[in-house]
């Protein structure tokens, strides 16, 4: 007998095969303990809370002036989180409330199936942890008003927001996100 009647069977075979767990696969459910399929058990986690420490103007000359945001992080839940990014928006408030002074991120996200060296953060159960971070910003000598409120400490900031955080590990559960808003 033709040898590619053997392989050509073989490939319709294993098509078969692929296509019976495609349209079976996802309606497939697997029972647990019991017969009760629901998730009775479940308990939702509180999510973690964020609060301003500082921001500090840290130097100032008339070129540029650096600027260091800290925050701290509280995880209430008895198990361990991963905060992974923490994006801010600084705002100084008696120059414009709406024009960006700068921004950043603390952290960073996992690209691809592997990352080696991430930048993430493991936040123990009931524990917290502060993260800083330090901007420069550039003097354009179209602010004096802000130039002088920075010199004199004097500046009214507001800093908006989103921590992105695990509750478990990188690769289960979902990824949770937190907004948050302050004024200084």
């Amino acid at each position: 007998m033709n040898p590619k009647v053997f392989v050509f069977i073989a490939v319709l075979a294993l098509v078969g095969i692929l296509g019976g767990i495609i349209v079976v696969g996802p309606t497939l459910v697997v029972g647990g303990i019991g017969n009760d399929t629901t998730n009775q058990n479940v308990e939702t986690l509180p999510p973690i809370t964020i609060e301003l420490v500082d921001i500090e103007v840290l130097k100032i000359s008339e070129r540029s002036a650096t600027i260091q945001v800290e925050f701290e992080i509280f995880n209430p839940n008895p198990r361990a989180v991963i905060v992974q990014t923490m994006d801010y928006q600084l705002f100084e408030t008696t120059f414009s409330n709406y024009e960006q002074l700068d921004g950043g991120t603390i952290g960073s996200r996992p690209e691809g199936m592997v990352e080696f060296g991430s930048n993430y953060y493991t936040l123990l159960g009931n524990n917290s942890i502060v993260l800083k971070d330090k901007i420069t910003i550039p003097n354009t000598q179209n602010g004096d008003e802000l130039w002088n409120a920075l010199k004199t400490n004097t500046a009214s900031y507001r800093i908006s927001g989103t921590v992105y955080y695990n509750l478990s590990s990188m690769t289960s559960g979902q990824e949770n996100t937190l907004d948050y808003e302050f004024f200084k």
